[in-house]
This record gives C-alpha cells, structure tokens and sequence, in this order.
C-alpha cells in the first residue's frame, strides 16, 4: 500500500459551513472556491468527496492518504467562536472520511490556535475519535509557534503522542516574493526551514521527549543549510544552550518527498536517513508532482522507495501493510 502523509481536503461538513455564513466569507462560483482573504483556487471533487479522493489517489500511483485541512482554510484569523465551529466541522468530516474507507484514509485534527482554551479540549477530543496527529501553521497571527503563548499546546501533544506537521500559509513579507509566484515556490520553503531551525533552538524537541514533528515540501530549505546552524552555534553567543549537533534531531523532525527535484529527493534520503521520509504530494493543489512513486524511485532505487512509500507510514500511521 503507497500512502501520501501531506494530502489536504476540506470536508463537506467544512465547506458547507465556510459558504453559508457571512462569518466565514467563503464563496463559490464556476468551480472556484475564494476565500474572504480573497484567495482563491480550484474546488476539485477530491477536496469534499471521499469516492474522488480515492479515484486521485489511485491517478496518483497512492492507494492511502493521512489528510490534513487545505492550509488556505486554516481559520486563525477568524473570531473564535467561528473558528471554533470550523475546526469541529473539519474534524466530523475527517472521521467521516475514514468511516468511508478505514484502511485507506487517516487525518491530522484542525485546531483553533488563536485560543489555546479552545485548541486544547478540542485536540483531546480529535485524539479519541482517531486523529493521527495535528496540522498547524508555521505562522499562527504573527506568532510563531514555538513561543511561549502555545506551550500548553505542545505539551498536550506530548502527552497524546500526536505528530506534529507544520505548513506554511501567508508567508511574513519577505522582500521580493510578490512576484512570479514566489510567495509559494520560494516563501514555502523557506518558512519550512525557519520553523524547523526553531523547533531545535527553542529547546521544544529537548523538553517534550515524546514530540515528532513533520516538515513538509522536503523540509523546506532546512536540510539543505542546516550545517550553517551547526556552524553558529558553535561559534555564536546567541545560540549558547543549543545543542551542538543539530543533525542530531532527525528521528524527531521527520520529512515528505516533495522537493520537485530528484536529486535533491535522493540528498535529503540520504542525509536524514530512509526512515524518516514519508511520501507527501500536496494533492490536490495544482503543486502536486506528477507520478510521484514513479520519481520516488527513479531517486532512491526500489528498495528505499518501498521504505519511505509503504513501511514508514504503515507502521507510524497504523495503516495495513498490505
């Protein structure tokens, strides 16, 4: 079984929430799903209906997804209240999902960052009804996630044994990726990288032993410069206390395929190890790699893709090996 771990949707319980109430400022028309930030995108049917997400899967080389919510739906910028009933709506569709299809699918819970009061309950309640782990963004209001305000939160997904995947959404306003769509080909990548640098200067993989967290898009830039850090931190005051090794958290920062290049594919393979890659698409965004085991193996060889395609998410997932 080949299973994508960085799979988005919006369940129909979601979307019909984020188009009926002014609140949530969510339009449809001519198969185009804009959001009130304005953002919009096509509304394909592997979005909201299961049967099509499996036919994607199956045009995709897949036969599984763990599904996390499309980042441009994340909500944080909403009232609470509202957020609140979106990330519910998400998560009742999530379980509906994989009622559907229970070898087939599993799903990161959706939270209301902007208010931990909330966010928490709300993850206890996705881990009992099967979440696999928890999707948040790398900026959540102008906040990063590794700052004190969401300590609770990472203690709580210690304690539950949830994986952590951090995407980006809106990138900061990094000079000069208005253009040519950089805010993605070259914003992602690099709010992956500086995410993950915090997830080790911060201390949060030292205080939360049982904490794993997913870098997606390969990454991001990190594993490609993070013997720069290794370098500042042995000579930088400003990193004192960090550990000297950073190399040393693969195993707890884990990573996806989805780098758009096969060498850099059979780099990062080689410099975190086969067992912590997973296959990642972003399907059914139209920055989804066509035929990605295909390139998977044409990268790593058989062997390894069979690794990193089937017996990693089998077993940290739970999904039948067969």
């Amino acid at each position: 079984m080949k299973i994508d771990v960085h799979n988005h949707a919006i369940p129909r319980e979601a979307l019909d929430l984020l188009t009926s109430y002014p609140a949530f400022g969510a339009t449809i028309a001519d198969g185009e799903i804009r959001l009130h930030q304005g953002f919009g995108f096509p509304l394909v049917d592997a979005f909201h209906d299961p049967k099509a997400k499996l036919a994607e899967l199956a045009e995709n080389e897949l036969d599984a997804a763990v599904l996390s919510i499309a980042p441009p739906t994340f909500s944080y910028e909403l009232p609470v209240d509202a957020a609140e009933r979106y990330c519910a709506a998400v998560n009742v569709g999530f379980v509906r999902f994989t009622e559907t299809a229970p070898d087939r699918f599993r799903w990161f819970a959706h939270v209301p960052m902007q208010d931990l009061d909330r966010a928490i309950p709300m993850l206890r309640e996705a881990k009992r009804n099967g979440a696999v782990g928890v999707e948040i963004a790398t900026l959540i209001l102008g906040q990063r996630p590794d700052e004190p305000r969401f300590e609770e939160f990472w203690r709580t997904a210690d304690e539950l044994g949830l994986l952590v995947m951090l995407h980006p959404w809106y990138n900061p306003e990094y000079p000069g990726i208005d253009d040519w769509y950089l805010q993605n080909a070259a914003g992602n990548p690099q709010e992956t990288m500086v995410a993950g640098c915090r997830m080790i200067c911060s201390g949060l993989l030292d205080r939360y032993e049982n904490l794993r967290v997913m870098l997606v898009h390969g990454g991001g830039n990190l594993p490609y410069q993070l013997g720069r850090l290794r370098h500042a931190i042995s000579v930088r005051p400003e990193l004192d206390g960090v550990a000297p090794d950073p190399w040393a958290y693969c195993g707890r920062l884990i990573f996806d395929t989805l780098t758009h290049d096969d060498q850099a594919t059979a780099y990062l393979v080689n410099r975190v190890s086969a067992e912590n890659v997973f296959v990642g698409t972003d399907l059914p965004f139209d920055m989804a790699p066509k035929m990605p085991i295909t390139r998977l193996k044409a990268s790593v060889g058989e062997e390894l893709a069979r690794k990193i395609h089937t017996d990693n998410p089998s077993s940290f997932f739970g999904f039948p090996s067969a």
